[in-house]
C-alpha cells in the first residue's frame, strides 16, 4: 500500500513538473521592465499594433435594464483589431447620443469596466488588460460625476493648492469607475479669444499655465501609478494649438522657434516633471509640419531632451488629417507611417495604425519602432498593476463619485473663480434681508449654459443656477425671475417682461454671456467638434468648433441690458462665458460687473456667496479683455516696444491680465531684495488689509529684463501667491526667486541667464504695480 502511495506521489510530481512555467510577464516577482520585455517577446505583430489603437469606447457596452455587459461591437473589435485602449467609454453627451437614461451610472460604469477586463482575460491569447481613457479637464465627463469650473475659471482662482485638490477628486472618481487615463490638464496658451476652445485653457500666461497644470497633475497622482487613485494624465495639445491663424480651430499656428521655447514648451515640460505620463498631439501645423508628424517636437524635444517616459497619442483622427486635412500625403497608410516614425505612439480613433502591418511586412517600417511604442504603453499597465488586479469594486464608485466633499470643493472653486471687475459706490455685497432681487437674463437659470463644453448630461438637482443660488440665500418669496432673451435666438426675446420684473425689485442681477451647451439637434464633425449652423440658433457660441468673428454679446442681450438700465434700478451684471467677450457697455453702465466663466455645478451657490458677501471675491483675470476686437491679439506680455495708440483710440485693454477687485483694500509697502545665494534671491514686502472686510489678495510678481541679447517682454509674471488677511491685519510676504527664472533664449537658441539689471515689480495686476526695485545679476 505504501509503495502505491509513493508511486502515485511521484507520478503527480512528474505531471506537475511537466506543466509549463508561468510566463515572466504574469509574475509579480519580476520587475516592471522584465515583465514588459517578456510580454513583448510573446506578442505577434497584430497584437503589438492592437496596443497602439484607441478607438471610441461608448459602444463597447450594452445595457439591459440595470444589467451591463460587453457589446457585440466590443467582441468583434477585439477579434479583428485587439485594441489595447479605449477612449470615452463612459462619455455621455449629444455627440455620443448617450443620455441619463442610456448612459451609465457610476456603479454601472464600474461594472462595465470589470466586464471588459474579464472578457479579455477569458477570450484573448495573452490576457492583456485594456486601458480606459476619459475626458477630465473639469471633472470626469461621465454621468453622475462632479462638474468643476472649466479651466479658464480654474486659472482665475490663482490657487494651486485648490487645483491639486481638484485633481485628487477627479482621479479618485475616474479610478473608482474602472478607468485609468485622464485627458487633462489642457496646457494650450490662449492668445486669441475668437478661438472656440479658450474656455479649456488656463489663459494667456505660460507661468500661470505651468503652475496650474502641474498642480493638477500632482493631484492626479504625480505619475505614481501604484497609488490606487492615480491616473495617467494626458497633456493637451502639443503644441501651440491655442493660437490658430484667424482664431479658427485647427488652422496653422504662426509661431517662431524662440516663442515655442520661451512660452509654449515650458508648461508641458513643467507638467511632465510633475508626473504626467501621456501627451496628446494637436490638429495644427507649425512651419509647414503637422504636429502629429513633427519628429523635432515628439522625439528630439519630448523624448531626447526632456526624457519623457510615457506615451504620446494623436488627437482624434489627427493621423488621418496628415492626408485629409494637411495634404502632406495621399493615403491614411502613408499618414500612419509619418506619424509613427515621428514619435506618435497611439492612434486615437484606432483606424490608422492597423494599416502599419503591411509597411512592416514589406520592410518599409522597422518593427523596432512598433516595439518601442508598445513598450511605452504596456509598461504603464504593469506600473498600474492591471495585470495583477484589473477590477474595481462597483459599490466604491457610489461612495466616491460626487460625494459631499467633492461637491463642496466645486463650490469653493466657483467662489474663487468669480472675478469682480466693477463695484461702483460699493453696491456689492448685497444685504440678505429687506431686499427683493430680480434675476434676469439668458444665463440666469439655464443649467447647461454654466457648465461648459465636455460635460455629461446632468440631473437637474445636481446643478445650482445663479437664480437658484440667490433663492438659497433669500428664499423664493424674495426673488423674482424672467429670462428676457436667449443667447442667440431673438425669437425667444421678451424684454418687456424682464423690464416689468425689474421694476418690481430693489436690485436687478442680469446674467448674460455665452454658452458651450451642446444639444441633440446640433451637427458634429467626426472629431466631435460642433458645426456652426446659421439656421439653428442654439445658445452654443463657444466650445470646440464655435470660433467667433466678433466678441460682442449675441442676440438681444445688449438690448436687454440697456432696457434694464433704463429702469433706474441698481444693476449687477454677471458674464457667464467661455471666452473674454466684449464688456465695454457693461463696464461703463453697470453698477457692478463680474465674470464667472463657466462656474460648474455649484456655480449658482458660489456666485451667490460672492454677491451677498459670504465670500469676498478673490478671482483674477487669467486673460486680457480687449477693448476692441481690432486690438487682437492683446495679451499682456508682448515683447518690446510697447504699443502706441491706434488712430481710433488707445491700444490699452478694457481689463488687464491679473485684474480683479475685492470688497476690501490692500496696501503694499517696504519691498526689499536680498541675495540668499549665488542662484537664489528673496523678495519681501508688507501687505496690509486696510478695508472693512476680511479678504484674500492675489499678489503678483512680475519681471522686466532691462537689456538683453534678444527682445524681451515688456513685463512677465514670474510668481504669485494668495494671501488671506483679516481686516486691519498685516503680513510680511516673501517670494523666493531662483536665478534660472530670469533666463532667456539667446540668439543661438540656448537658455541662458545674462548679466544685467532686472526690474522686479509687485502688484495686484499686470497693470497695477505697487512696488518695484532692481536686481542686478553680475
Amino acid at each position: 500500500m505504501g509503495f502505491r502511495i509513493l508511486l502515485c506521489l511521484l507520478l503527480m510530481s512528474c505531471i506537475a513538473n511537466a506543466q509549463p512555467a508561468k510566463p515572466i510577464y504574469k509574475s509579480k516577482k519580476h520587475s516592471v521592465e522584465e515583465r514588459t520585455q517578456d510580454l513583448l517577446s510573446h506578442m505577434t505583430l497584430d497584437e503589438k499594433l492592437g496596443q497602439l489603437l484607441c478607438p471610441m469606447g461608448w459602444e463597447m457596452y450594452e445595457k439591459n435594464g440595470t444589467e451591463v455587459a460587453v457589446s457585440e461591437t466590443f467582441k468583434n473589435l477585439q477579434k479583428e483589431k485587439q485594441p489595447g485602449m479605449y477612449w470615452a467609454t463612459f462619455r455621455a453627451d449629444p455627440w455620443t447620443q448617450k443620455t441619463l437614461k442610456t448612459g451609465l451610472s457610476p456603479v454601472q460604469a464600474a461594472e462595465a469596466a470589470n466586464a471588459l477586463q474579464q472578457y479579455l482575460i477569458d477570450n484573448s491569447r495573452l490576457g492583456i488588460p485594456v486601458f480606459l481613457a476619459e475626458e477630465a479637464a473639469h471633472g470626469h465627463m461621465a454621468i453622475g460625476t462632479t462638474v468643476f469650473p472649466t479651466s479658464l475659471g480654474q486659472a482665475a482662482t490663482f490657487n494651486t493648492e485648490l487645483m491639486e485638490e481638484m485633481g485628487q477628486a477627479i482621479g479618485a472618481e475616474i479610478r473608482a469607475q474602472g478607468a485609468h487615463i485622464a485627458y487633462g490638464p489642457i496646457l494650450d496658451l490662449a492668445r486669441d479669444p475668437r478661438w472656440s476652445r479658450v474656455e479649456e485653457t488656463f489663459g494667456e500666461d505660460p507661468i500661470l499655465i505651468a503652475r496650474m497644470g502641474s498642480a493638477m497633475v500632482k493631484g492626479l497622482g504625480e505619475g505614481d501609478l501604484s497609488n490606487a487613485n492615480s491616473v495617467i494624465s494626458t497633456l493637451k495639445h502639443f503644441v501651440a494649438y491655442g493660437v490658430p491663424e484667424s482664431g479658427v480651430n485647427g488652422n496653422a499656428s504662426i509661431v517662431s522657434r524662440r516663442d515655442l521655447l520661451e512660452n509654449y514648451f515650458p508648461p508641458f515640460k513643467a507638467a511632465i516633471d510633475a508626473g504626467a505620463l501621456s501627451v496628446m498631439t494637436s490638429y495644427n501645423s507649425i512651419d509647414g509640419i503637422p504636429s502629429t508628424m513633427n519628429k523635432e517636437y515628439l522625439t528630439n524635444i519630448l523624448r531626447n531632451d526632456w526624457q519623457f517616459r510615457g506615451y504620446t497619442v494623436s488627437d482624434l483622427f489627427s493621423i488621418e488629417g496628415i492626408a485629409g486635412s494637411h495634404y502632406i500625403v495621399k493615403t491614411a497608410e502613408e499618414a500612419a507611417l509619418k506619424a509613427i516614425e515621428a514619435g506618435t505612439n497611439v492612434d486615437l480613433g484606432g483606424q490608422a495604425y492597423v494599416k502599419l502591418k503591411k509597411a512592416v511586412e514589406q520592410g518599409i517600417l522597422d518593427e523596432s519602432i512598433i516595439d518601442s511604442a508598445v513598450c511605452h504603453v504596456i509598461r504603464l499597465k504593469f506600473e498600474m498593476g492591471l495585470f495583477d488586479q484589473p477590477f474595481v469594486e462597483p459599490q466604491k464608485a457610489e461612495e466616491i463619485v460626487h460625494n459631499v466633499n467633492h461637491i463642496e470643493l466645486a463650490r469653493k472653486m466657483a467662489q474663487q473663480s468669480t472675478v469682480l471687475l466693477e463695484n461702483k459706490n460699493g453696491v456689492l455685497p448685497l444685504p440678505k434681508s429687506n431686499i427683493k432681487v430680480a434675476v434676469v437674463g439668458p444665463n440666469a437659470d439655464m443649467m447647461y449654459n454654466q457648465l461648459g463644453d465636455y460635460t455629461a448630461p446632468q440631473p437637474a438637482e445636481s446643478v445650482i443656477t445663479v437664480y437658484e443660488g440667490i433663492v438659497n440665500k433669500l428664499g423664493a418669496e424674495n426673488v423674482i425671475y424672467e429670462k428676457g432673451c436667449a443667447i442667440r435666438d431673438t425669437t425667444q426675446s421678451d424684454i418687456p417682461a424682464a423690464v416689468k420684473t425689474a421694476n418690481n425689485a430693489d436690485v436687478v442681477v442680469v446674467v448674460v454671456g455665452g454658452s458651450s451647451a451642446r444639444d441633440f439637434s446640433t451637427d458634429y464633425k467626426e472629431t466631435g467638434a460642433a458645426v456652426a449652423n446659421p439656421e439653428l440658433l442654439s445658445d452654443m457660441e463657444s466650445g470646440e468648433g464655435n470660433d467667433r468673428m466678433t466678441l460682442d454679446l449675441m442676440g438681444d442681450q445688449l438690448k436687454l441690458l440697456k432696457a434694464i438700465k433704463n429702469t433706474g434700478k441698481p444693476m449687477v451684471v454677471i458674464y457667464i462665458e467661455g471666452r473674454p467677450l466684449k464688456m465695454n457697455w457693461a463696464a461703463e453702465n453697470a453698477d457692478a460687473l463680474l465674470t464667472a466663466w463657466y462656474p460648474g455645478e455649484q456655480g449658482g451657490n458660489g456666485i451667490a456667496d460672492v454677491l451677498f458677501g459670504d465670500y469676498n471675491p478673490s478671482g483674477r483675470m487669467p486673460v486680457t479683455v480687449a477693448a476692441n476686437v481690432g486690438q487682437l491679439p492683446n495679451y499682456y506680455n508682448k515683447k518690446n516696444p510697447k504699443a502706441h495708440s491706434y488712430v481710433e483710440g488707445s491700444s490699452d485693454p478694457l481689463y488687464a491680465f491679473g485684474a480683479g477687485k475685492s470688497y476690501t483694500s490692500f496696501d503694499y509697502k517696504e519691498m526689499s531684495i536680498k541675495t540668499v545665494s549665488e542662484n537664489e534671491f528673496s523678495i519681501t514686502f508688507k501687505l496690509e488689509n486696510t478695508g472693512d472686510f476680511d479678504g484674500t489678495e492675489v499678489v503678483q510678481l512680475y519681471m522686466r529684463d532691462e537689456y538683453a541679447s534678444t527682445v524681451r517682454p515688456i513685463k512677465q509674471l514670474i510668481d504669485f501667491k494668495q494671501v488671506f488677511l483679516k481686516k486691519g491685519e498685516q503680513k510680511q510676504v516673501t517670494f523666493s526667486l531662483e536665478k534660472d527664472q530670469l533666463s532667456i533664449i539667446d540668439a543661438n537658441y540656448k537658455r541662458v541667464v545674462e548679466p544685467g539689471d532686472f526690474k522686479l515689480m509687485i502688484g495686484a495686476a499686470s497693470n497695477d504695480i505697487r512696488l518695484q526695485d532692481t536686481l542686478n545679476i553680475k
